[in-house]
């Protein structure tokens, strides 16, 4: 344990990382709206700097997308529709 900075070693543990699949699949399913709109519920919740969010390859589930990954659990059939939902569920407790 980092003894100079131990509330920020704390943080970064509890660091989430969100991956949204961008293969053709399920971006031409709507997920450039998804991500628009995951983006701005992280900022309008304050959650940017918890939650680490980023696009990834093809996750091979394109017959079950659009995909999310939530650190390891993969969330499938996101659409713009079901995302606040999800998001709501998934961050109740760090919000």
């Amino acid at each position: 344990m980092n003894l100079l900075f131990p509330i920020k070693e704390e943080m970064m543990a509890q660091r989430i990382e969100m991956q949204i699949c961008l293969g053709s699949s399920c971006f031409s399913r709507g997920n450039r709206d998804v991500v628009a709109f995951i983006r701005e519920y992280l900022k309008k919740n304050h959650l940017e700097d918890r939650i680490i969010f980023k696009g990834a390859r093809c996750m091979n589930l394109c017959s079950n997308g659009p995909n999310l990954r939530i650190n390891e659990r993969i969330i499938e059939g996101v659409t713009l529709s079901k995302i606040e939902g999800i998001l709501e569920k998934e961050f109740e407790n760090i919000k």
